[in-house]
């Protein structure tokens, strides 16, 4: 994929949001110096020079965390597809989780009276395709249609690493982080 070079990345995140600057905290403002960049990676990517998740990381006198910005030049990105109508959207997000390499939190909707099994994922060396096995209520009783949402963990057979997560439902990718959307 195309990069942005470290000047432009800086160019971005350093330039104002208006014309005019907003005013310094009541303890004053101090200038900020970014003594030096290299091509890393986005917490979220793997391989610097051609993954989604190549970053510049910024080093910033007075900070011992990194300042990150994309570098993967806007051109290149294109904009996640949209579901087919009719195709039922189930597994909304998708994180890490902490300490436990093989396994992945599923944001998923469900409707009210539906009663869930388990989450299950099918596994190749480029994808994981995660569904959640849910069944609608079988009672008599009235239920409304509405939409919830929940979190479940899937097992994998070996760490997710740089492989796209899917949705069953609908085949598109499914964006990482749970409190996106």
């Amino acid at each position: 994929m195309p990069l942005i070079t470290a000047a432009s990345a800086y160019a971005e995140f350093s330039k104002p949001d208006d014309l005019i600057e907003d005013e310094c905290p009541a303890k004053g403002c101090r200038p900020l110096r970014v003594p030096g960049a290299r091509l890393g990676k986005s917490p979220t990517g793997d391989q610097p020079r051609h993954d989604p998740g190549a970053a510049w990381l910024f080093t910033v006198e007075g900070f011992e965390q990194k300042k990150v910005h994309v570098a993967v030049d806007p051109s290149a990105v294109t904009a996640r597809p949209e579901r087919v109508q009719g195709d039922v959207e189930e597994v909304m997000a998708f994180d890490l989780v902490a300490g436990k390499p093989n396994e992945l939190l599923l944001r998923y909707g469900h409707g009210a009276c539906d009663t869930i099994h388990g989450a299950r994922a099918y596994e190749t060396g480029r994808v994981v395709v995660v569904d959640v096995n849910e069944r609608r209520s079988n009672s008599v009783e009235v239920c409304l249609d509405i939409l919830k949402t929940a979190t479940i963990t899937v097992m994998l057979a070996r760490p997710l690493g740089d492989r796209l997560v899917l949705d069953s439902g609908t085949g598109l990718p499914v964006p990482r982080g749970l409190h996106r959307r």
